[in-house]
């Protein structure tokens, strides 16, 4: 192989791991940046919006005994909304991959156990991520004003998603866990911010669509 040709390959593999390097810290700064101004921890500064989202995720640890802190701390914010009046319906969108496995179900079962009317309550079974569940929440609940609920690295997310979709979009804050257990969600949602990026560049679509949902409509 002649030496020009050699540079040349060099070249290109330092730069390809250069970007490789960096870009999880540019997605990062985009997608934080994005979220300025859109994220709320306190309820009562929350705007009113007529829909929520509420983001699903796994009731138990792998254990299959040990609640989920990023689980019940959803849920406690979503009944707070709720209660409070900031959203009159909520869809929940979570993963429904198996017949015993179920997010969406459980936090419905949990929130009406919470005394939420089960009237007010959307589900979404296709939500196996979250950029599924931002774009079929345009898509098949014809959502484009909404609050979405979760912890506030995932809102930050979820909200340039939104962005990118069209959405006019908050967010309100779940209480978020220790670092110490948190770490591993942590790093997972650095290549997940990349992910981000490259579902556009590919021009990905939803592993499911399907037929439209109506929400009633209403003053917020």
């Amino acid at each position: 192989m002649k030496k020009p040709l050699v540079r040349k390959l060099i070249l290109v593999c330092a730069l390809l791991f250069f970007l490789a390097a960096v870009s999880p810290f540019v997605c990062d700064a985009v997608i934080r940046n994005a979220a300025k101004g859109k994220l709320y921890d306190d309820v009562h500064q929350l705007p009113e919006k007529h829909t929520g989202l509420l983001l699903g995720t796994s009731k138990f640890l792998r254990d299959g005994q040990t609640e989920n802190p990023y689980y019940r701390y959803r849920i406690k914010a979503a009944e707070t909304l709720l209660k409070a009046g900031k959203i009159q319906y909520l869809v929940i969108s979570g993963d429904n991959g198996r017949k015993t496995y179920s997010e969406p179900d459980d936090m419905r079962k949990d929130l009406m156990a919470l005394g939420i009317d089960s009237n007010k309550l959307f589900l979404d079974y296709a939500g196996f991520r979250t950029f599924d569940s931002v774009v079929r929440l345009r898509a098949i609940f014809n959502q484009s004003d909404v609050c979405i609920i979760s912890q506030k690295f995932h809102n930050e997310r979820a909200l340039y998603i939104a962005q990118l979709q069209g959405i006019e979009a908050v967010a309100f804050n779940a209480q978020d866990v220790g670092k110490a257990f948190g770490f591993k969600v942590m790093v997972r949602e650095k290549f997940a911010r990349v992910n981000v990026f490259t579902d556009y560049l590919l021009f990905t679509r939803p592993k499911f669509l399907g037929p439209p949902v109506s929400i009633p409509e209403g003053a917020k």
